[in-house]
């Protein structure tokens, strides 16, 4: 299927105000397909700065969509806001964390319940944390304790209580990883970024 396909006339035309306003970068080609899809789901151009992709992480979550990789995500909103376009490109499974677990663990958020749940079932998954930086401090333990890593981690929770240290934490970890540095981020900017990544994925095929 043609990126013409997958891309809405009205996506394209933002797209070419973004590139209008933005101008020269420094950000790789690819780089710049996430930040852009960030930009657009957020009108913020932020983003720009704020992206940070470890070596090879877009490299290794093309691989593992176009292999048909499980996409994990803390909440529901990340998976609906994904799901058009992964059913689109290479139908991989998505599971969200939270609904997993309808009760929590003792000392646990729901979330951070479910993606443990999950980490047990899929633990080379794709991994994408947009809301609950529980979840993602519960994922780094696990990651750090274990001899599997996932083939990419998305770090974008937003807030203030342990965002910022969830975040740190991930740096931390050797993985694959696309974070957003600082208290920004989201479901929506979550959403962008595996939705940018299927685009490059299909690109690459």
């Amino acid at each position: 299927m043609s990126n013409e396909n997958l891309n809405h006339p009205i996506l394209t035309k933002s797209f070419a105000l973004i590139d209008a306003e933005v101008g020269e970068h420094g950000l790789s080609a690819a780089e710049y397909a996430i930040a852009r899809r960030i930009i657009h789901s957020t009108a913020d151009f932020d983003y720009l700065n704020l992206l940070q992709c470890s070596p090879n992480a877009i490299a290794s979550g093309i691989k593992a969509l176009q292999a048909g990789a499980p996409i994990v995500t803390d909440v529901t909103m990340v998976q609906q806001g994904i799901a058009t376009l992964v059913g689109k490109t290479f139908q991989n499974p998505i599971i969200a964390a939270i609904s997993k677990a309808p009760v929590a663990d003792p000392g646990k958020t729901r979330t951070e319940t479910g993606l443990l749940k999950c980490w047990a079932e899929y633990p080379e998954a794709i991994y994408v944390i947009g809301n609950a930086p529980t979840a993602l401090l519960a994922l780094c333990d696990r990651m750090n304790n274990s001899a599997q890593i996932p083939a990419l981690v998305i770090g974008v929770p937003v807030g203030f209580v342990s965002v910022v240290e969830s975040k740190q934490a991930l740096t931390k970890v050797n993985v694959p990883q696309i974070l957003v540095k600082g208290r920004k981020g989201g479901s929506p900017v979550a959403a962008a970024i595996i939705n940018a990544l299927l685009i490059l994925a299909q690109e690459y095929l």
